[in-house]
């Protein structure tokens, strides 16, 4: 990477500099198999738009007919928890909205996702790197 790479590569703000990234799963209430390609392409144009209203990015989106995964860029003042809520929130709502046939076909009972989701976050050095550094750090008497 180099040196404009990683100048890009960070968020800069009033008193912050920052890259956190997160990877996101959503699954569908009872993982059912609703999802196609314009579904999906319509669910990433949502999201897109959460994201912005947060000052976070989506970075990449893809998805099968049971899930959605994502990989955002988002600032540290956002919990990613309010995140998760808003992106399952609107997309539900707007999905359920302009698909009503295919959400009430599976049988849903109104519902799009799974109340639960897989969270991690990525990107930087792997934590053996990290622990290392902070390990090596010259440490005052």
């Amino acid at each position: 990477m180099g040196l404009t790479d990683k100048k890009n590569a960070y968020r800069r703000g009033r008193h912050v500099v920052s890259a956190m990234h997160v990877h996101l799963v959503f699954v569908t209430k009872y993982r059912r198999g609703v999802f196609d390609d314009r579904m999906l392409t319509r669910c990433e144009e949502i999201m897109r738009k959460v994201c912005e209203d947060f000052e976070a990015e989506l970075k990449e989106f893809n998805g099968e007919r049971d899930h959605v995964h994502l990989l955002i860029d988002y600032p540290p003042k956002i919990a990613v928890s309010k995140l998760v809520n808003s992106l399952k929130g609107v997309s539900a709502r707007r999905i359920r909205q302009e698909f009503t046939g295919r959400i009430n076909h599976a049988i849903m009972h109104g519902h799009l996702w799974s109340p639960s989701y897989f969270s991690a976050s990525c990107g930087g050095a792997p934590l053996a790197i990290v622990r290392q550094y902070i390990e090596q750090q010259e440490r005052p008497f």
